[in-house]
């Protein structure tokens, strides 16, 4: 048995006293983080919700400007609506703006990188761009978290198989240098 001596049990106690807040403070942030990291969004406003089916309607109609008001109206009333960003998505990939409506899934993809309707927007519109590798990435993520055969991996892979849109192979053809 060994003696352990006061100066010594004085010296442990002290190191264990200092220690001892931040160890509890170290649990309490994983604590609270997990907990924060399970709460799920609020349901969305039905006044978003509305216009996004609005928005869909006319977009169906082939009014993409009267869609896209109709989404940017859907998320001003609630901004957080990852659905209302899809669709506007959807409505600028419709006029021809790839570039904005990338942005817009990537914004939903912040939130929820599991998110079907925006990884493959994305990636048909990295498709339609020609960037036919990350589309075929994104391609890979809907496989493996849907099937091979949910419609969201059924519409990227027709979009890659398509290729680069027509519109943008002519603006490709017509940005070419003249010729003397």
């Amino acid at each position: 048995m060994t003696v352990v001596s006061v100066p010594e049990l004085r010296n442990k106690f002290s190191r264990a006293a200092r220690l001892g807040p931040a160890f509890a403070a170290l649990f309490l942030v994983f604590a609270l983080s997990n907990s924060v990291g399970s709460l799920s969004k609020p349901p969305p406003d039905p006044r978003a919700m509305m216009m996004v089916q609005e928005g869909q309607l006319a977009l169906s109609r082939g009014d993409t400007d009267g869609a896209i008001d109709a989404f940017e109206a859907a998320l001003a009333l609630d901004p957080g609506f990852d659905e209302a960003f899809v669709a506007l998505a959807d409505a600028t990939r419709a006029q021809g703006l790839t570039g904005k409506s990338i942005d817009y899934y990537r914004r939903v993809l912040e939130g929820d990188p599991r998110h079907f309707g925006a990884l493959a927007g994305e990636g048909q519109a990295l498709a339609q761009k020609g960037a036919l590798a990350k589309a075929r990435r994104n391609l890979a993520v809907l496989q493996s978290l849907c099937g091979a055969n949910c419609p969201e991996t059924v519409g990227l892979r027709m979009a890659i198989n398509a290729g680069p849109s027509a519109s943008l192979a002519a603006e490709d053809a017509g940005a070419a240098p003249l010729s003397n």
